[in-house]
């Protein structure tokens, strides 16, 4: 099997992550923070060895300030829920994956918020990182509360300026958010120089951890309101949910033998190094631009970003993605085909009715595997004809 699937779910994972998961669940598999028993115990040092590896790798000024999700849709729900208030205006990217669009276009549906979308000039030859801010800055109002953007695209190699617009959030007094979906693992992201007061990211992508695994980051000072409430172990008395963080975010049991699973994920990430792992993941992407633009009847999306990314978008000419996507599973390669829950990226880069296939590479993917592949779509192609 060859697998270029990895911007939905990297396959495999490293060997710790399966091994934790399993030592997690036969030997310290108690509740954390539900008593104080020894396995209780045992489970909340890995959940706080998690949260600290968390903490370190993404900047932020303390363990209190990462709380688990299960994904990054929940930590984006989170975090959209928890700082908009009635009233208030949001603006996003229109990259955005429909983890951001939805929650927001149904808040103002409801007529409780008004958002806008910027535009982010992605595969124009006008985008720079200055003109992306200009395009935030003249939508700008007196009452808007959050800017939130995507930091990598999850349909092309597409990068968004985060540090830039960071900087403009602060300069104007907005809180700004990013979704890390595709960008963990991938980038270097440190949120106290970036600005970034809310980073939302998946355990189970490009940090290697299982999924039903997720977190997100909160800057210095950002308290959210709840999103769910109930038993976290803290004030058990009381009515309200305490103040008192992560635990405030994290009502109910939390997913141990996941959180175990991530801790190694991202410990692999780190002992191989992003760089590392990037360069990789660019000159495989790189050599399938060169060799899909050689084929004849395949259009290439934001082929600009050629060698930046992990992600190639393509068609066959006439032919329904989710079509070739079979095909290629058939032949044993994994793909994925159709919208890729993003319908504001795909409008933005003009894919077909019908979307388009991505291909993803991660941090096992072979050069020989991306030559394989080509040779396989060659064949597919053919028999398409």
């Amino acid at each position: 099997m060859i697998y270029f699937d990895n911007a939905a779910t990297t396959f495999p994972k490293p060997a710790a992550v399966a091994e934790e998961v399993k030592k997690c669940m036969q030997s310290y598999g108690g509740n954390p923070g539900r008593g104080a028993h020894s396995l209780s115990l045992a489970a909340a040092k890995k959940v706080f060895e998690c949260r600290s590896e968390i903490a370190d790798m993404f900047g932020a000024s303390d363990t209190d300030r990462v709380f688990f999700t299960p994904n990054t849709t929940y930590g984006i729900n989170a975090v959209l829920k928890g700082l908009i208030r009635d009233g208030d205006h949001v603006l996003i990217s229109d990259m955005e994956h429909n983890a951001v669009w939805r929650p927001v276009h149904k808040m103002a549906a409801e007529g409780r918020i008004t958002y806008d979308v910027f535009p982010t000039l992605t595969c124009s030859a006008r985008q720079t990182p200055e003109r992306i801010c200009a395009n935030i800055s003249r939508l700008l109002r007196p009452n808007t509360r959050l800017v939130f953007c995507t930091h990598a695209s999850n349909i092309c190699s597409a990068v968004m300026p985060v540090t830039q617009i960071g900087e403009l959030c602060r300069r104007r007094g907005v809180l700004f958010a990013t979704d890390g979906a595709q960008a963990a693992g991938h980038e270097h992201i440190n949120i106290r120089e970036m600005n970034i007061d809310a980073l939302c990211i998946p355990g189970h992508k490009g940090l290697y951890g299982p999924q039903g695994s997720g977190a997100v980051v909160l800057g210095e000072g950002i308290i959210l309101d709840t999103l769910t409430e109930g038993g976290n172990g803290v004030d058990s008395l009381e009515p309200e949910m305490s103040l008192t963080a992560p635990e405030r975010y994290e009502a109910g049991t939390v997913s141990t033998p996941a959180i175990a699973g991530l801790c190694e994920g991202i410990r692999a990430v780190r002992h191989t190094g992003i760089d590392t792992i990037s360069q990789g993941e660019r000159q495989i992407c790189a050599r399938l631009y060169e060799m899909l633009g050689n084929m004849r009847g395949v259009r290439l999306y934001a082929p600009e970003y050629s060698g930046k990314g992990s992600i190639v978008l393509f068609n066959f000419d006439g032919i329904p993605s989710e079509r070739v996507a079979s095909l290629l599973d058939e032949n044993g390669v994994c793909v994925r085909g159709g919208y890729h829950c993003a319908a504001l990226a795909h409008k933005t880069l003009g894919t077909p009715e019908g979307g388009a296939v991505r291909l993803s590479a991660g941090m096992f993917t072979k050069q020989s595997e991306a030559d394989a592949l080509y040779r396989i779509l060659k064949r597919v192609s053919r028999d398409l004809k």
